[in-house]
């Protein structure tokens, strides 16, 4: 168009951008940006609102979502849609947080949110696993009479479900007039999430009963449900039905979904020789599930070996380091583990530290190893040092397995005692009354040790505790928890 002198104007600038966010291209979005600049339509809404939804979908560099803002802050006058670009933006890189400050201001400002806005702040919500939260955005929905379609819909059964309250997803979507395929998928999803495989192959069921076909993500949700719940013989039936019934040809994911099941199950060798025998090569994610079940099953040597490997195929992804790093701490070969954490020192690696998060009076706080820069840091450890006394009267026996130093056994005890879960889960006690639940998002794995330590607080204290870690939720009650220790 430019080489035949055919002038741009306001109309074509939006899809040439919206054509640049598909591409994802930065340096080409900003190419264009600088058209925009020169043929004089810098200030026009609809361009303005498309620069900030391009620069939100592309990466590299300096990074697309700190030019979004630049653009947005600089808007003379931005309307319902420049706000949900903006939110859905920081949305999609995983500031969540910052989502739902600016949700605050843009009400603050008067601009009235659409069902569009709702769906991104939804998922700002479930990123945090912020249950209040999103409580308080379904009521902002029924009140504003914001259009509770579909995707609004779906959006509020997977916000309930990662963030805790399964039971409250499914309800909504047993409510809902209109389901689509994602409706289902994500309360499947949610039992999944939950341990509650049986429910959630009953509702697989239902659904194709129904007459609603299956596609590849609701079997990555129904395999990940057998996982988490033992369901190893009927995980391998629908790994089979897929093709058979329903002509799905499996993804890495779903393979991924298998070895997964057959790794918790304790079902190791199973699992290599499946790892050997796909028709796909395995990605790293498959190596790194095998990896940890070996050192959860002893298979020490077996886990040393692959994932050495994956160091030469992958020399620059720290997790692999990790990976090694704690198999020789199992095995107790503390000097082949300094030199592992040295080499990740001199290739400039950081582990990625295990955080807590905890939703208090619809604020967020977060909690590290061993953090002592709440306000209240003299009060939280004085608390986990009573709920250490009275575990070890009720019985608790610390894993200090789980402490990966060449350290003693009371340097070690102190160590577990400053898990950031624990910190969280004290900082609750202190603050909430007598019988409140407590909920709470771990950023990695939960260890043993705090699993354990969860159960007999739960005990102890009379308090449900939920625990959403990276893999699944964990619903401490009575001194037991949801998942049987099946983990």
């Amino acid at each position: 168009m430019l080489e035949r002198k055919k002038l741009p104007n306001k109309f074509t600038y939006p899809f040439v951008l919206k054509a640049c966010a598909g591409i994802g291209n930065l340096n080409l979005g900003k190419s264009v940006h600088g058209s925009v600049m020169k043929f004089g339509f810098g200030d026009e809404v609809n361009v303005q609102n498309t620069l900030v939804h391009m620069y939100c979908c592309c990466r590299g560099g300096e990074g697309g979502i700190e030019f979004a803002r630049k653009v947005f802050d600089e808007m003379y006058k931005s309307d319902s849609v420049s706000w949900s670009a903006m939110i859905g933006g920081y949305v999609r890189v995983g500031r969540s947080s910052d989502a739902i400050n600016l949700f605050r201001e843009m009400q603050i400002k008067g601009v009235c949110p659409d069902e569009i806005t709702m769906v991104s702040v939804l998922s700002a919500c479930t990123g945090l696993g912020a249950l209040e939260l999103g409580k308080w955005v379904e009521s902002y929905v029924e009140k504003e009479r914001v259009q509770k379609n579909v995707e609004l819909s779906n959006a509020l059964i997977d916000m309930f479900a990662k963030c805790g309250d399964v039971d409250k997803a499914t309800n909504l979507f047993r409510s809902m007039r209109e389901r689509n395929i994602v409706s289902w998928t994500s309360v499947i999803g949610g039992l999944a999430m939950h341990g509650r495989g049986v429910e959630a192959v009953a509702v697989f069921e239902e659904m194709v009963r129904s007459g609603v076909t299956p596609d590849d993500v609701v079997f990555i949700g129904l395999l990940s449900a057998c996982s988490h719940s033992g369901l190893v013989d009927k995980g391998k039936g629908y790994f089979d039905s897929m093709r058979k019934d329903f002509s799905i040809v499996p993804k890495i994911e779903h393979y991924g979904c298998m070895v997964d099941m057959l790794c918790r199950a304790g079902l190791v060798k199973e699992a290599l020789k499946f790892v050997q025998e796909m028709p796909i090569d395995p990605n790293p994610v498959v190596w790194r599930t095998l990896i940890n079940a070996c050192r959860a099953h002893g298979e020490l040597k077996l886990g040393e070996k692959i994932t050495r490997q994956l160091i030469r195929n992958e020399p620059m992804h720290e997790s692999n380091y990790v990976l090694l790093s704690n198999i020789y701490a199992k095995m107790s070969d503390w000097e082949k583990k300094t030199r592992i954490r040295e080499a990740m020192d001199m290739k400039g690696m950081k582990k990625i530290p295990g955080s807590t998060m905890i939703e208090l009076d619809n604020e967020i706080y977060e909690f590290v190893a061993g953090d002592k820069s709440h306000a209240q840091s003299k009060e939280i450890y004085e608390m986990v040092d009573e709920m250490g006394k009275e575990m070890k009267r009720a019985g608790y026996m610390p894993t200090t397995t789980e402490v990966l130093l060449d350290i003693d056994d009371e340097d070690k005890e102190d160590t577990l005692n400053r898990h950031s879960e624990k910190l969280a889960i004290a900082f609750a006690l202190l603050n909430t009354p007598p019988g409140t639940l407590i909920r709470i998002v771990k950023n990695l794995r939960v260890c043993d040790d705090c699993h354990s330590a969860s159960k007999f607080i739960s005990k102890i204290y009379n308090r449900e505790i939920v625990v959403r870690d990276r893999n699944r939720f964990h619903h401490f009650k009575n001194g037991l928890c949801s998942c049987r220790d099946f983990w």
